[in-house]
């Protein structure tokens, strides 16, 4: 049956039509929030995928070009793979989702979200966030939802919810918070330095919005939702576990996990496992949930070791960060680079800088975002982890943690004014046993300085972990934490920002939502890290930018001249300044504004360039010096080029200062001479002359 429902949210109507299209999906809504329209769907399996231990979720967010009237570039003019920026929208619906499934659930389950029409004032990201949670709150999938997101702004000190696409340009806040009924479930945020408190009460300004949200969903759930079906349980038989401990008391248990080495705990979890493995070879049944078994008997004993005994697994104290160092430098001839390591994590950051011509362009359904002057990305090969497997280029986690880094040094990067380059930095993951996202940050922020890119300030990331008990009081948290704490806790709470404060946060959790005085504690946390890594650590390895980009990265000299004369510049067929690129070897790059980049590595030759520019867009004006080369001879007189596509003629009488019968008798093809302007003649032409060149100008 076809229900229609609408609230307001933000000051715009966001209708949800259920039974309207896409009946045979589990659960469908068909949303509208302004002219935006996003079809949401879930659909799940009607049986579990055998052999695997995980649950088995896949969002999608397709962006549709007709939604902004566009035609796909390229030679097949259809959608093909998913842009960053969609892939990126799937993370951030996927991390508030995935905890609320049954952790047991092994039925395949796919969130669709298709973006049919975009409304610049009404973000499709949004109203596909909604849409996955109410399609699955309706659907007979099990479900512990629903969850509501916000998006918040800050425009002049002031919050905006849900602001436009025009509003976010401007923004010193991208904030995306989502919540159940009671907790914060997911938080992601860019800032132009927020600090703490301030990052606090947009978290739950968001929060109070989305509680809005759920009574709404709560609506059409009670009218429209179906009842959750049946699935099979995979649990760890109670036998089994009871059979494990007495083959592998707790204290070996304890001894195994342990260490502060990951390969030796990994060594040890190995020989356990065979163990185990040999004692149960008869019971075909248990054989099955031995891996399982050892995975939560490990699972509990970190947990209790952490909550109960305040001990870690590497041994350090719960606020304590693992050994930390910082070199630049490293790498030869690239334009800059440097290494941050934090115990097991260790990343390379390598900048590149390049003219502005050399941004990425990007096409996508914001009208607003056409290109990007700064690129970060990140790589995250198997040998950091041990492991052998083939490259198949970056993955969504490896997209998603380069996006993280850039969107937290975006913020401190000089503008392009002041440093007209396009930037690349590439963090190579060398060695990785948790917070690669945030040791990617500090390598960057120094490979940045090393490289001589002048930004306002360094930036530091770090992440903290949470391990929780029976109830919301009953909980730790932990500073900075490596991989084994990551895997067995509840929270990965990542946070990167200067002295001054927050540039970026983003949080996972594996629970359901977290209570203020985990998330304060958690921020209070990470700025106290992230002081210490910037103070001891990274600021002893580089104070300040260089004063100058390196030998071999290519210089830039930036000169602005009138648009009107942009055409001058490029000439009939871009004759003009392809002749200025072959003579001098460098690149040019010019704005509609009248905006011009000259990018070489010789000086000279980079100088010429310029000074060819400023001839072919200056007027000539009486008593002006100028050389030129002779380009062509005639009867009555010499034509002069002074730059490409820049002549001008002299007369056979203003040749020498004696009376010549031919030009050729002074003057030959390809001669250089110095003339001066001496204005416009009768006719208005301009004329120039040899022979009343000063005598101190020749």
């Amino acid at each position: 049956m076809y229900k229609s429902f609408t609230m307001k949210l933000a000051g715009k109507d966001l209708t949800v039509d259920i039974g309207r299209v896409a009946k045979q999906a589990n659960g469908a809504a068909f949303m509208h929030y302004g002219d935006t329209v996003v079809l949401s769907t879930a659909t799940a399996s009607d049986k579990p995928r055998e052999g695997i231990d995980f649950f088995p979720l896949s969002v999608e967010y397709e962006e549709k070009m007709y939604a902004v009237g566009k035609i796909p570039g390229g030679f097949n003019k259809r959608e093909g793979k998913a842009s960053e920026h969609a892939i990126l929208t799937s993370r951030v619906i996927d991390r508030p989702m995935r905890p609320l499934f049954p952790k047991d659930y092994r039925n395949d389950v796919t969130l669709s979200n298709m973006v049919m029409s975009v409304d610049p004032k009404c973000d499709p990201e949004v109203v596909a966030m909604l849409g996955s949670a109410i399609a699955t709150s309706i659907s007979d999938i099990p479900f512990d939802g629903p969850c509501a997101m916000t998006q918040l702004g800050m425009i002049n000190g002031e919050f905006i919810v849900n602001p436009t696409l025009e509003e976010k340009e401007v923004s010193d806040l991208s904030l995306t918070v989502a919540s159940t009924r009671e907790k914060v479930i997911m938080i992601e945020a860019g800032a132009n330095e927020l600090p703490e408190q301030k990052m606090i009460e947009a978290i739950f300004m968001a929060d109070d919005v989305n509680k809005e949200i759920i009574k709404f969903i709560d609506k059409i759930v009670a009218e429209c939702g179906k009842e959750k079906h049946s699935y099979e349980h995979y649990e760890v038989p109670e036998e089994l576990f009871s059979a494990v401990k007495e083959v592998v008391p707790e204290e070996e248990m304890e001894d195994a996990v342990f260490t502060d080495d990951k390969q030796t705990r990994e060594e040890n979890i190995r020989a356990i496992t065979k163990r185990l493995q040999e004692k149960f070879a008869d019971n075909e049944e248990w054989m099955e949930f031995i891996d399982d078994a050892v995975y939560q008997y490990q699972k509990k004993t970190v947990r209790r070791m952490i909550l109960r005994g305040h001990k870690r697994p590497d041994g350090r104290a719960i606020n304590q960060i693992r050994p930390l160092s910082a070199e630049i430098d490293i790498i030869p001839r690239v334009h800059g680079s440097a290494m941050f390591t934090r115990g097991q994590t260790q990343i390379c950051t390598v900048t590149t800088l390049a003219p502005l011509s050399e941004a990425q362009k990007v096409d996508g359904l914001d009208e607003y975002i056409t290109s990007k002057r700064y690129m970060h990305q990140y790589n995250f090969p198997s040998y950091s982890v041990g492991e052998t497997k083939p490259s198949r280029g970056p993955g969504r986690r490896e997209i998603g943690h380069g996006a993280l880094a850039e969107r937290a040094l975006v913020p401190v990067l000089p503008p392009v004014e002041k440093f007209p380059y396009a930037i690349r930095t590439v963090s190579e993951t060398f060695e990785s046993n948790g917070s690669t996202s945030q040791a990617s940050i500090c390598a960057s922020s120094m490979s940045l300085m090393a490289a001589g890119v002048p930004i306002k300030k360094p930036v530091a990331g770090i992440s903290c972990g949470l391990v929780t008990g029976e109830n919301d009081e009953d909980y730790i948290v932990l500073t900075d934490i490596q991989g084994l704490e990551d895997f067995f806790g509840d929270m990965d709470f990542k946070v990167a920002g200067t002295h001054d404060g927050i540039t970026a946060i983003q949080m996972d959790i594996k629970i359901h939502g977290l209570t203020r005085a985990i998330i304060e504690e958690a921020i209070a946390k990470t700025k106290e890290a992230r002081e210490y890594i910037l103070t001891e650590v990274m600021e002893k390895a580089i104070t300040a930018p260089r004063p100058e980009v390196g030998k071999y990265a290519p210089k830039i000299i930036q000169i602005q001249i009138d648009p009107s004369k942009i055409g001058d510049v490029v000439g009939q067929r871009g004759k003009t300044i392809n002749t200025i690129i072959e003579e001098t070897g460098v690149k040019i790059d010019i704005d509609d504004d009248g905006a011009v980049s000259v990018c070489g590595t010789d000086k000279e030759d980079m100088d010429r360039a310029v000074k060819d520019i400023q001839i072919i867009t200056t007027d000539f004006e009486k008593g002006q010096i100028l050389t030129g080369k002779v380009v062509s001879i005639k009867e009555f007189g010499a034509f002069l080029e002074f730059a490409p596509g820049k002549e001008g003629m002299v007369h056979i009488s203003k040749i020498a200062k004696e009376r010549i019968n031919h030009v050729e008798d002074v003057l030959t093809l390809g001669d250089i001479v110095k003339v001066v302007c001496l204005g416009k003649d009768k006719m208005g032409r301009i004329s120039f002359s040899i022979k009343d060149v000063p005598a101190d100008a020749q």
